[in-house]
């Protein structure tokens, strides 16, 4: 079951789904005529097929050769997208105190989740340690003039918590130009709404990140995204213990402090943000997510830590609709 779960009938919504980014993609367009929805929904997925060539992590791509390029101490041609991503990852990565850090590809992968199926080994300590001793930063990374470089070949840029959300910002524009004004955009969980479902709003489900079904449901106004992580997602066990794919930085391992994290944005680069700032408040874990969540300027957040406890900010709670009447939880302030 996915993260988030559109929750509409199908006899008004076009609806068309895919495969990218290693994930389920869902769009569903409201209130055109089928053959210019499908049409629309075409130019999206084409979109995207485009960026999974351009941004993907381990398979030949864009961002592939780059890295190449990084751990050979030489400098890579890029296009003037690219370039603009990396500028705008490491932004964030700063803002975030860098525990959202794309630049720690290699621990990614020494954990084997560069990879279709995790390879449910824990890597030997030292093997960490070192990686962590080299101290992968964005700030290593540069572009200048069509061309990027990194002073650091520890360096490997991974844009696995970025690529989802930056591709429904360009869902969102795609789908404006081609006049759709009501739809929703589904990437394995990162979501973006546009427009309303005909006379209510679009209307998704926050997964459980521990039983089947939905832990509460929410209404998207126009421009909202909302973006999910979770140690449900990709993650294998070992000894008993569950190793999620959000790497914490600062110790080399994977995060362990809480199970799920969803963010509510809007305004601009609503579904980049949604995308990246999750990833700090995952790892932050729950006894610093709310000074987290302060620090990011995020008003609307819905956590379940490790034991379980569920965690809301009081403006999303009185937009929630639990998936369990009477269901337990703390606010955030």
């Amino acid at each position: 079951m996915l993260p988030l779960v559109a929750c509409s009938n199908k006899d008004d919504v076009f609806r068309q789904e895919s495969f990218v980014f290693g994930t389920r993609v869902e769009i569903s367009i409201y209130g055109e005529e089928p053959g210019k929805a499908e049409a629309a929904a075409q130019a999206v997925l084409a979109r995207f097929d485009e960026l999974h060539r351009k941004l993907h992590a381990w398979q030949p791509s864009d961002l592939e050769r780059l890295n190449a390029a990084f751990a050979a101490g030489a400098r890579a041609e890029i296009d003037a997208e690219l370039a603009a991503i990396l500028q705008d990852a490491r932004d964030y990565s700063l803002q975030s105190g860098e525990l959202f850090n794309p630049a720690i590809g290699k621990l990614i992968r020494l954990w084997g989740f560069h990879a279709d199926l995790p390879q449910s080994a824990v890597p030997g300590d030292e093997a960490i340690a070192r990686e962590v001793r080299a101290a992968p930063s964005m700030r290593d990374v540069h572009v200048e003039n069509g061309a990027a470089w990194s002073d650091n070949p520890a360096v490997r840029i991974d844009l696995g918590g970025y690529a989802k959300g930056y591709a429904l910002d360009g869902a969102a524009a795609i789908l404006r130009q081609r006049a759709v004004r009501n739809a929703l955009v589904n990437i394995g969980g990162n979501v973006m709404a546009l427009g309303m479902r005909g006379e209510r709003p679009w209307k998704v489900g926050i997964q459980h990140p521990r039983t089947a079904g939905v832990i509460a449901s929410l209404e998207l106004h126009d421009g909202e995204a909302i973006g999910t992580s979770g140690d449900y997602q990709r993650y294998f066990e070992a000894g008993g213990r569950r190793y999620c794919h959000l790497i914490d930085p600062r110790s080399g391992r994977p995060a362990d402090g809480m199970q799920a994290v969803t963010v509510l944005v809007s305004g601009e680069h609503a579904g980049t943000r949604s995308d990246v700032l999750s990833k700090p408040l995952f790892i932050a874990g729950s006894e610093r997510l709310a000074e987290a969540a302060s620090q990011a300027k995020l008003a609307g957040v819905l956590a379940v830590s490790a034991d379980g406890e569920v965690l809301v900010t009081p403006g999303l709670q009185q937009r929630l609709q639990w998936g369990e009447p009477g269901q337990a939880f703390r606010l955030l302030r």
